[in-house]
């Protein structure tokens, strides 16, 4: 039976934020654990060490371009579904959803054989030739890694449609059950079985998988859409409504893909030039730390976009309603949200960078790992509240439907200056000139993001921000 989703209109809304946005912030959450748990044991398997953890870093964008993939059309489905379910345009919704599913299975298959193809060009595009051990097992585990796209992008992308079903907490038990299986299999096939980065990799794949058949089997159930044969196929004027929404999430993952193929090769050059790290025994060193922070990074950047995007049903059903003024309220607690998460991240990373580090191993490495760990986390992360602001901005926008101005924006922070500062920069300051590039781009992003808060608040009929 269908659900009537009216609520979404006239419950508070707070309550109604945490609802959608903590199940959201879960399972994006344990979505980063995936990787960040690979990490983790890879760094503390005496086998693999600072090696491992260079090639977890290496392959990790490339796994950032399969979840473009899924945003892109999972985020967009979740915002066109909200708002057609708003505005009470029941056929739709199910196209659209049904129209996301050939999506998936298409675009993944696409992805998977590409990067069996040309394997060897993409891994040296994003630093992978730091040194031939570093090489050697970040082929390996990008291998079994590409054999589980399928899984990902279609467990991903159904993740924010079936919040847009109204049914946020099975979404995030899908993801869970998933990383779950991937923490408990992980040691197993690292340390008894030895299984190295194949391990790693087949244990995650095992785990994408389950939450994939799980997302299955919802579609199945669905409360309020049902889908029917006419739901499947590709509907040319729908696909464009709703891929229009999700493509600033994708080019926002796509972008970030960019900046870090430029850091990760300015990281590699310019770490080549130092003293220290251009030894060959020291060599994959700052790739590998770069590697801890980015996943640092991650875990907080998970929890702005879960704020942010489990807020996208609920603005996007009442911007359907014509209910604006709910939208700008749901603005005001979301930018309180995003600061408070940005300057609780920031004490942590300046107070704590070692005991961080320590979990991927840092305790096992020399002097110069863990001297460079804390410069790179001290540095590289201080302006986080910036940047939790931008994030959350970015993706409201896009729930308002204004994805061109989210793009503009996003792009903004993420090529031009995620990609140019990077290569300018270390010009000038070596690797210390890389890692202030990241919060002088989040600084210079702000300015933009101040304006266009400015700008919704405007535009959304309020005068003033209310506290």
């Amino acid at each position: 039976m269908e659900q009537n989703q009216s609520y979404l209109a006239t419950e508070k809304v707070s309550p109604l934020m945490g609802k959608y946005a903590v199940p959201c912030i879960i399972s994006l959450l344990v979505g980063a654990l995936y990787n960040i748990v690979d990490q983790i044991f890879i760094a503390n398997a005496d086998y693999l060490g600072s090696y491992g953890n260079a090639a977890n870093t290496v392959v990790f964008p490339l796994t950032v371009i399969a979840l473009g993939i899924a945003v892109m059309i999972g985020d967009g489905c979740c915002a066109f579904v909200s708002q057609s379910l708003g505005a009470n345009r029941k056929e739709d919704a199910h196209k659209s959803v049904g129209n996301a599913i050939l999506l998936c299975i298409t675009s993944s298959i696409v992805l998977m054989v590409i990067y069996l193809i040309f394997a060897e060009p993409i891994l040296t595009a994003f630093g992978g030739r730091v040194n031939e051990d570093t090489f050697v097992l970040s082929k390996e585990y990008f291998f079994w890694i590409t054999l589980g796209i399928p899984f990902y992008i279609f467990g991903q992308a159904m993740n924010p449609i079936i919040r847009s079903d109204g049914s946020p907490k099975f979404a995030m038990f899908s993801i869970l059950a998933g990383a779950f299986t991937n923490i408990i299999l992980d040691p197993i096939f690292i340390f008894p079985m030895k299984m190295g980065m194949a391990g790693a990799a087949i244990a995650t794949v095992i785990g994408q998988a389950l939450t994939a058949f799980l997302s299955l089997w919802y579609l199945c159930n669905m409360r309020s859409i049902k889908l029917s044969k006419n739901s499947f196929g590709f509907f040319c004027g729908l696909m464009k409504k709703f891929l229009s929404l999700g493509v600033t999430s994708f080019l926002a993952q796509i972008s970030l893909v960019i900046s870090m193929a430029a850091v990760q090769n300015m990281c590699t050059k310019y770490g080549a030039m130092d003293e220290i790290f251009g030894q060959v025994e020291y060599a994959q060193i700052p790739l590998a730390v770069l590697g801890i922070v980015m996943k640092f990074f991650q875990i907080a950047i998970s929890i702005a976009i879960g704020f942010a995007a489990g807020c996208i049903p609920v603005v996007g059903y009442n911007i359907g309603a014509k209910r604006k003024d709910r939208a700008k309220q749901l603005f005001t607690y979301l930018l309180g949200a995003e600061a408070i998460v940005g300057v609780i991240a920031l004490i942590i990373v300046e107070c704590f960078p070692l005991q961080i580090a320590n979990l991927f191993g840092a305790k096992n490495e020399s002097a110069y790992y863990t001297d460079f760990v804390i410069k790179c986390f001290r540095i590289y992360l201080c302006m986080m509240p910036f940047a939790m602001l931008n994030k959350g901005t970015f993706i409201y926008l896009q729930a308002l439907g204004k994805a061109g101005l989210s793009t503009t924006v996003s792009l903004t922070r993420e090529i031009i200056f995620g990609v140019f500062l990077p290569i300018i920069m270390p010009m000038f300051m070596g690797l210390d000139g890389l890692l202030w590039s990241f919060p002088v781009a989040d600084i210079l992003t702000f300015l933009i993001a101040a304006i266009i808060i400015r700008k919704v608040y405007k535009e959304l009929g309020k005068k003033e921000i209310i506290a």
